[in-house]
């Protein structure tokens, strides 16, 4: 059975003068040691030196620093293995069960927990969110306030139809927002999400609820609360309990935002252009900081954004997810919920029926032409110094790459190269092994 692997106790060590030093000068593309690539973990199994070759060849050419790969196929794991570097600095390399910041990968996992609640009978997907949240009041006492936020539905967040436009307005999960957020509420930073909630209940919708997809951080924000709300326990208590360990996850857990506050076994993040920025948490607040470590808010983040998983992980919850008549979290009428397409026009073409593509609840849904009630559903994630995907092909192929550096020297995410490869090269593959990793890397 697979052991968690701690971080290098040297890593701890580092001062914040030191990091900011080194991971200005290492972040920049292609500086990274040739042999990089080279750094391979665990075992292939037979068949699979394909994933092998392509994540070497990919590692060679687009140089980031650390990746995980794994891959499952009719609920078995096939492939599982780390590339390159976890701590370029003390030359840890990548593990298969090492943590990854998993950004955006972090809504389906939540979009989960909201799916339990409704099968538990707690809650209705057309339940209003901030009456959940008991701010129908403020909203009622405050004429100002845009009224069509009383009109936000718990389906309008996982579908991001709730009416925020990060493009058109203010994404206020991000850093920048941090300070205005703070400077207008008279708060102190780091900010909290009951602040960012605060702030947005005086900022006007871009859209009428439900009319038009717009991918919203915040409505995600608000969907954690409402978790919470409904079922009295924090947000990572409840995802913990309810989704993660009954499918046998045991290291996934929240992520922090410091350097020194990293969890055992968890990467060290490069930003590909050695950014800074105002640190928004820390002991220095805006005092330039990596943009990895004090910039992103990866505490408020939880719901949107803020998990660290291993790709072992990620492809654990994908296999539960593998067909609705036998999944172990979500009945079939449930999990049928989270793969249908919006109202109206945001998932359905002008003869009614739905879009080849669409925003579910939590994940991009494809519907398979091939397979009746088969679909194909994917997520991406980015912060600074991470790019992630998880893919869900309709045939129960399922894989998770993970990088500990965002984009290449052109600015390409490093999720969104692989994941095209990974489909070419696993449509290329007749036979899949018979054994199962899992039985390795257990969640124990």
């Amino acid at each position: 059975m697979a052991r968690q692997r701690k971080a290098g106790s040297g890593g701890r060590r580092t001062t914040r003068r030191t990091f900011l030093a080194a991971a200005t000068v290492v972040a920049v593309a292609g500086s990274w040691p040739r042999n990089l690539a080279r750094a391979e973990t665990a075992y292939t199994p037979a068949g699979m030196a394909v994933f092998d070759d392509l994540m070497e060849r990919f590692m060679e050419e687009h140089r980031p620093p650390g990746a995980s790969l794994a891959v499952t196929h009719k609920g078995r794991l096939v492939h599982a293995r780390g590339y390159g570097m976890a701590n370029v600095e003390e030359k840890e390399p990548v593990e298969p069960t090492s943590l990854f910041r998993i950004a955006s990968l972090s809504k389906p996992f939540t979009s989960a927990a909201v799916l339990r609640l409704k099968q538990q009978g707690k809650l209705t997907l057309d339940d209003r969110v901030f009456e959940v949240l008991g701010l129908a009041s403020y909203l009622e006492e405050h004429p100002s306030t845009d009224a069509r936020l009383r009109d936000v539905r718990i389906r309008h967040c996982l579908q991001h139809t709730g009416g925020w436009d990060r493009g058109k307005s203010i994404d206020p999960m991000g850093a920048r927002a941090a300070f205005r957020i703070a400077r207008e509420l008279g708060v102190e930073l780091p900010i909290e999400t009951k602040h960012i909630i605060r702030f947005m209940l005086d900022q006007p919708l871009d859209t009428e609820p439900g009319t038009a997809y717009a991918y919203s951080n915040f409505g995600y924000c608000l969907l954690g609360r409402v978790i919470e709300a409904y079922s009295g326990k924090s947000y990572g208590q409840f995802v913990d309990e309810e989704v993660l360990k009954p499918i046998g996850i045991r290291h996934m857990r929240l992520g922090k935002n410091l350097f020194e506050d990293r969890a055992p076994g968890e990467v060290t993040y490069y930003d590909s252009g050695g950014r800074t920025g105002r640190a928004v948490s820390g002991p220095n607040i805006g005092e330039p900081a990596p943009l990895p470590y004090g910039v992103e808010m990866l505490e408020t983040m939880d719901a949107n954004g803020g998990w660290i998983a291993s790709a072992v992980d990620l492809v654990r919850f994908a296999s539960a997810l593998d067909d609705p008549k036998r999944c172990k979290l979500l009945d079939e009428a449930t999990m049928l919920a989270m793969l249908a397409p919006p109202e109206g026009p945001v998932g359905h073409v002008p003869d009614g029926s739905p879009r080849p593509s669409y925003y579910g609840c939590g994940w991009s849904v494809q519907p398979s032409r091939r397979a009746r009630g088969r679909y194909t559903k994917s997520h991406f994630g980015m912060l600074a110094g991470s790019s992630t995907v998880l893919t869900c092909r309709a045939d129960g192929t399922n894989w998770a790459a993970l990088f500990n550096s965002d984009a290449d020297g052109e600015g390409r995410q490093f999720a969104g190269l692989i994941d095209s490869l990974l489909r070419q090269t696993t449509r290329q593959i007749r036979e899949w092994p018979k054994g199962d990793l899992f039985e390795t890397y257990g969640g124990e």
